[in-house]
């Protein structure tokens, strides 16, 4: 009688954690040997050859697997791979210059579109593992390396790579001192990463496995935002400022994560200064991203229509001390915070949603505090869009009221 592959997998981790890497490295050996393109159950084999004190074959499997994450478009389990080939004492030249040379920014691999191999179907049904299976462990650990290293099954690589967030953004000559500063984090189940409050010193690549991202909501409720997977990127707040975390980021069942600290990346930008310009415009398209996915503001719309009314708004970098509001003005159109932080000088209700709403003179100043990003849309283009759609309109009322009795 078969099980479900996600629950081999489980079993296997479970094992592992508990101390017997022999029955977990059995597991993983059985999944890679009914699908040879489970990368998942390829990337286990190395460290559980390690935990069975196989170093030599442990190295070698690693070298193999990063070097074919590199060539089947996974750069971030790659660098996984890399990390802890460094701590085991292995040389990785070889591999940071194949990353670099597939990655980097300007490199001819690099393509909007390029394919991706399709997971593996955790649903799938699968034949529970022989408990004899790790009885002859040297035998075991053999089947498992030769296993690992085999990765015919996967035909010709693909010429074209997708680029990948932030270091498809580095030079060349940047890739190695950026993978230095990089630090990597094996997280188990429940572990935080982040925390909601907290300054944030740092920003994050999830290489494998999964994160959920959630927050404190009124009244003491969670409200949970998001599940993440390879190749997202969370925390990138932190490359423009040490404000407060909005939210926290936990791990599920087991991830890895690359962190790398604000500081880090100033110091690439000092080495190079263009790339300073680059990290900006990468940070600001990652911000306009979470908040088309978050905001009230853009809910009533499809993707489709969310472009097209971000092509409405203007796009305005203010110094500290800018005055956005001034009372008594008439409202020009609406103002949204995309980074920075403004105060409200003096408030006698609405900062700006009520005397566009009610077309009469603002009731407060709010000047930016910080160096400040504010998206802008016009005041015509505001009352065309609150008349079109009631929804958006009753929100913003209920915020001007939120703000009145505050």
């Amino acid at each position: 009688m078969g099980i479900k592959l996600r629950d081999l997998k489980t079993e296997a981790r479970n094992l592992a954690r508990a101390g017997q890497p022999g029955p977990a490295l059995a597991a993983h050996e059985r999944m890679l040997a009914q699908n040879p393109l489970d990368d998942d159950s390829r990337r286990k084999i190395p460290d559980l050859l390690a935990a069975l004190g196989d170093k030599a074959g442990a190295v070698e499997a690693y070298r193999a697997v990063a070097m074919h994450d590199i060539r089947a478009g996974h750069l971030l389990p790659a660098i996984v791979g890399c990390k802890v080939l460094a701590g085991l004492g292995a040389k990785v030249d070889d591999l940071v210059a194949a990353m670099s040379a597939s990655y980097a920014h300007g490199s001819r691999a690099l393509a909007k579109r390029a394919g991706r191999q399709a997971p593996v179907d955790l649903d799938a049904d699968i034949a529970p593992v022989d408990p004899r299976a790790a009885a002859d462990l040297p035998a075991l650990v053999q089947r498992a390396r030769a296993r690992a290293l085999d990765v015919s099954g996967y035909g010709p690589y693909a010429t074209e790579l997708l680029p990948v967030p932030f270091f498809s953004e580095l030079p060349r000559k940047l890739f190695p001192p950026a993978l230095d500063m990089l630090r990597l984090i094996r997280g188990d189940d429940g572990d935080l990463v982040i925390k909601q409050g907290e300054p944030g010193k740092a920003f994050y690549f999830v290489a494998s496995g999964e994160v959920r991202v959630f927050a404190s909501a009124a009244g003491g409720a969670t409200v949970e935002w998001a599940r993440l997977h390879e190749g997202s990127l969370f925390g990138e707040m932190a490359l423009y400022s040490e404000q407060p975390r909005t939210a926290s980021v936990q791990v599920a069942g087991e991830a890895e994560l690359l962190e790398i600290g604000r500081d880090a990346v100033q110091r690439l930008c000092a080495e190079v200064p263009a790339l300073s310009e680059r990290i900006d415009r990468f940070a600001r398209e990652r911000v306009l991203k979470n908040l088309l996915a978050i905001s009230p503001l853009f809910k009533p719309f499809d993707h489709k229509q969310q472009m097209e009314l971000m092509k409405r708004f203007e796009g305005h970098q203010l110094d500290a001390g800018t005055v956005v509001i001034r009372e008594g003005d008439a409202g020009k159109g609406l103002f949204v915070i995309l980074l920075g932080e403004v105060e409200v000088v003096r408030d006698a209700g609405g900062v700006g949603e009520e005397s566009l709403l009610a077309d009469t003179p603002t009731t407060a100043t709010v000047r930016a505090l910080v160096p400040t990003t504010i998206l802008f849309l016009g005041r015509d283009y505001f009352q065309r869009l609150v008349r079109a759609l009631p929804t958006m309109r009753k929100y913003f009322e209920d915020l001007a009221r939120s703000r009145a009795e505050g």
